[in-house]
């Protein structure tokens, strides 16, 4: 991580894991380690340690944020003088394939909705906004699924919208990783949460900038806080290769899922095949459309090869 360097210049307070834990001080542990347990994405890592040193820290902080701006939307309801409708504080949470974030977007929905005042918290994945694969295919995108150009973008912009609008309710798309495709006719509902957390591959992904200076939206325009996950390449690309590996022996077995198929080959053909897929699309992503991110987010958590994080980076104010 280029914020590393103490050169005066990082926009990024860095603090190794024992620092960062310190800063838990006296917020409570509301999570069992069966919960904790059920919290963790596939072939991912968490226990009580990485909550209580890592995600406790987290929610305290997000807890002085999120007050924070409820007291600036209500002194701007006086300056303008109007009477707005509540307005969800949204953080989005972005990476690469394979390193975790659907774990962590997890571990935070679970211990925000749990603070003394009992916040409503939703979670919503941008791969509901992924086009069809009919779509995909017509266009000669399927290589291209979870770059910028594979998503519906107008419609996640405008679902984004109508939530900092405070319409409701809102709904999204869903998507189902056992067909690898949007499920035709279901929607899941968002119905003004306190708190809203969307996971992506892109989501902190600007695109090219006008030259004329019109405005053009980007998702993370709708951010009130951002978290980035982080892990060096090799490392992702291992945890890809087991998270494959395991899945042919467990998910894809099942006749339904999109691939199936590679539940009926060797072990050494699974491995090729995901590693190519991994070289051609994965890694192709992460270095063109999804690392040149990371020095947006408010925060950044950086993993060590046994999935613990290892440091953590705050965005100075």
């Amino acid at each position: 991580m280029e914020q590393r360097v103490n050169d005066g210049l990082s926009p990024y307070r860095v603090f190794p894991r024992a620092e960062w834990a310190a800063r838990r001080e006296d917020t409570p542990m509301t999570l069992t380690p069966a919960e904790i347990a059920d919290l963790k994405a596939f072939n991912d890592q968490l226990d009580i340690r990485e909550v209580e040193e890592i995600y406790l820290p987290v929610s305290r902080l997000l807890s002085l944020y999120v007050a924070a701006t409820q007291r600036l939307f209500g002194a701007m309801k006086r300056f303008l003088a109007i009477e707005g409708a509540k307005v969800p504080y949204v953080i989005g949470v972005g990476g690469s394939v394979a390193v975790g974030k659907s774990t962590t977007a997890r571990v935070l929905q679970a211990l925000l909705q749990r603070w003394p005042n009992v916040p409503k918290v939703d979670l919503i994945t941008t791969d509901g906004f992924l086009l069809p694969n009919a779509v995909l295919t017509r266009e000669g995108l399927m290589e291209k699924k979870g770059f910028p150009e594979s998503y519906d973008l107008p419609a996640l912009l405008h679902f984004l919208s109508d939530v900092k609008a405070g319409r409701h309710p809102v709904r999204a798309p869903v998507y189902s990783h056992l067909v690898y495709d949007i499920v035709p006719d279901k929607m899941v509902e968002i119905d003004r949460p306190d708190i809203l957390i969307v996971e992506g591959l892109n989501v902190l992904q600007a695109g090219r900038l006008p030259k004329d200076g019109k405005a053009i939206p980007f998702v993370s325009d709708f951010f009130d806080f951002s978290v980035y996950i982080d892990a060096e390449e090799s490392v992702l690309e291992h945890w890809y290769l087991e998270r494959f590996m395991r899945l042919r022996e467990t998910a894809f077995r099942d006749p339904k899922s999109y691939f199936h198929r590679y539940s009926q080959t060797s072990e050494e053909e699974a491995m090729g095949l995901a590693r190519s897929i991994w070289q051609r699309i994965n890694l192709v992503n992460l270095h063109e459309n999804i690392l040149p991110t990371r020095q947006r987010a408010s925060l950044i958590l950086k993993k060590g090869a046994d999935h613990q994080i290892e440091e953590v980076a705050l965005r100075r104010l």
